[in-house]
């Protein structure tokens, strides 16, 4: 075999591709094998990999907002059952059962408060409302008292703190004709209570 390359001049590219033409054709040969493997598996595979990777990420979105929309149904059904059970005891252990009861309970409950607050009863009225679509009837009051101006606040407040279900709708003060006169409330509230079944 002869030297490829010589001190005195260039070797013409046709004689090196004459005698390296087996390792040329190797070469060439791996190179397209790994074009064609490149073309023909990695980037298929790379593509199938990528469409995986966002279904998997789609699949685990959609996972999260369906955990979400559970949560919140959730919470709505206990939310709303528990609604249920707080109008249920409303219902059984704070409105009065009937108009005697809401009767007993405005009349006797406001003298007794009144009385506690030094504030004298003059008279008082009552009228029943039917409440057409409920099941709940209203009773509203209205009550004359008189007494002095811190005892009549503090009845108020006592009132609308109380844990029974009176509702203060107006109240009218005004001050007597003599200088020493006390001022003279009147208070107008409702209660609510079950209504007695009624024929359609």
């Amino acid at each position: 075999m002869r030297a490829l390359f010589s001190a005195t001049g260039s070797v013409p590219l046709s004689r090196v591709a004459r005698d390296y033409r087996l390792w040329i054709l190797l070469v060439g040969a791996g190179l397209a094998i790994n074009l064609a493997v490149l073309a023909f598996v990695v980037w298929p595979l790379s593509a199938t990999a990528d469409a995986s990777a966002r279904r998997a990420t789609t699949a685990a979105d959609t996972r999260r907002d369906a955990q979400a929309e559970l949560t919140s149904a959730e919470g709505l059904r206990d939310g709303s059952a528990q609604a249920a059970r707080d109008l249920e005891r409303f219902y059984g252990e704070v409105l009065p059962p009937d108009l005697a009861s809401a009767r007993r309970l405005a009349h006797l409950k406001l003298s007794q408060m009144a009385r506690e607050h030094n504030v004298t009863f003059q008279r008082s009225a009552s009228t029943p409302e039917i409440i057409r679509g409920s099941s709940l009837e209203r009773l509203s009051v209205s009550y004359a008292l008189a007494g002095e101006y811190a005892d009549v606040r503090a009845l108020i407040y006592e009132m609308e703190t109380a844990p029974d279900f009176l509702v203060i709708d107006d109240v009218f003060l005004s001050e007597g004709s003599e200088e020493q006169a006390p001022l003279t409330l009147t208070l107008n509230f409702s209660t609510f209570y079950l209504a007695a079944r009624r024929a359609p």
